[in-house]
């Protein structure tokens, strides 16, 4: 399995992790906003040196949240910097209108709800940014206190506390989800290399079973010409039983081609039947044209299997062809036609390969058509992949 499917399924297994933690800040942070500022909000109203000014900092603050909810819940990603601009703004002029009597309170909405709209807006960033914007809040937040309540001890210490309050928890909620992000990424990775290494492994076995299959049916059938050589019920000198010989070296010899690692496999394997009818005499102009796509073996075969056939069957000449592009693949044979020639493509099929069709037609319902036509002069044998 390529690197991409892993990180695609790291993705969807970090997203699926991270559903409920994401809903979880966004109830805490409009559960805060609602259940804590509001209240106190409508309580501080007349107090407010500019109440209409808090109150619409409240709205646009519940605006950035409500965009910052929705794009997390939907795993897109938000504006973060311009709107984590207009919260620190509204946190300054929410500063600049409380009184110095509700600095520390919950009227001053915009100091204590900060860091949770923050976290919806920087969900999935490094932690650093989440401390780099909480650090000027707190800038903020110090300008306000010694702007409207002094230097005193108690206030700075008071100070302290709310800093460390409302900065902690955010903090370890973005460190527990990127935790656990990690972990939910590395562990769906793990699991998508072990699927990929089963897959493999339960394809080698087909593999493994379909050569032995193959290997079989060319025992059944290179047995019985060699049983009836042996026997003296076949004579060497008989032109048919040459045919028949050749058909099954031929047929051996691709199945030997199919795994070797070469970069044009088909080319390869029709080479090795070639060379098994040229070292009996017969000129075959073998010629290539354009880039072979990658093929399973398969396919291969269903390429390759009816024109083995019809060359083994040559006698004096043969010119086999083959035309690649990206989602097509052409391979013919022409030779000679004479009474020697296979005529019943299907009798000539590979005992393992697929079944092809009668003379003059095309063969399709598998993945490779099938053509084969015969005249007095010439034999012409066709097969065609095209990708779907």
């Amino acid at each position: 399995m390529s690197a991409d499917l892993h990180g695609g399924a790291a993705g969807t297994v970090t997203a699926t992790v991270e559903r409920g933690p994401r809903i979880a800040a966004v109830l805490i942070a409009f559960g805060w906003h609602l259940a804590i500022n509001l209240p106190a909000v409508l309580g501080a109203w007349s107090q407010y040196r500019l109440p209409w000014l808090v109150g619409t900092g409240w709205l646009v603050f519940g605006a950035v949240g409500v965009v910052a909810s929705v794009n997390l819940l939907r795993g897109r990603p938000s504006p973060a910097w311009p709107l984590v601009g207009v919260l620190l703004a509204v946190d300054v002029l929410v500063f600049a209108c409380v009184p110095g009597s509700l600095v520390f309170d919950s009227a001053n909405f915009g100091w204590a709800t900060l860091g949770w709209f923050v976290l919806l807006l920087l969900w999935g960033r490094r932690i650093p940014a989440l401390v780099a914007v909480l650090a000027v809040g707190a800038a903020i937040a110090l300008v306000g206190v010694v702007t409207l309540r002094g230097t005193g001890a108690a206030d700075l210490s008071r100070y302290a506390m709310a800093v460390y309050g409302n900065a902690t928890l955010p903090i370890a909620m973005m460190v527990a989800v990127n935790l656990l992000g990690t972990l939910a990424g590395s562990t769906a990775r793990a699991a998508a290399a072990r699927t990929a290494i089963e897959t493999e492994r339960a394809a080698a076995g087909r593999m493994h079973q379909s050569r032995r299959d193959r290997l079989a049916a060319l025992d059944r059938t290179a047995g019985a010409i060699l049983t009836d050589l042996a026997q003296g019920r076949a004579d060497p000198a008989d032109p048919g039983v040459q045919r028949r010989c050749a058909l099954e070296a031929s047929r051996l010899r691709r199945l030997i081609a199919e795994s070797d690692d070469v970069p044009d496999p088909l080319l390869h394997e029709l080479r090795a039947c070639v060379d098994v009818v040229e070292r009996n005499g017969l000129p075959v102009d073998f010629v290539a044209v354009g880039t072979l796509p990658p093929l399973p073996v398969e396919i291969r075969r269903q390429l390759a299997e009816p024109l083995t056939s019809t060359l083994a069957a040559a006698t004096r000449w043969a010119r086999l062809t083959v035309v690649g592009q990206p989602d097509e693949v052409v391979v013919s044979l022409t030779t000679p036609g004479t009474s020697t020639i296979v005529t019943d493509p299907a009798g000539a099929a590979d005992p393992a390969g697929p079944a092809v069709g009668a003379d003059g037609d095309a063969v399709t319902g598998t993945d490779v058509e099938y053509v084969y036509e015969e005249n007095e002069e010439l034999v012409w044998v066709q097969t065609r992949w095209r990708a779907a």
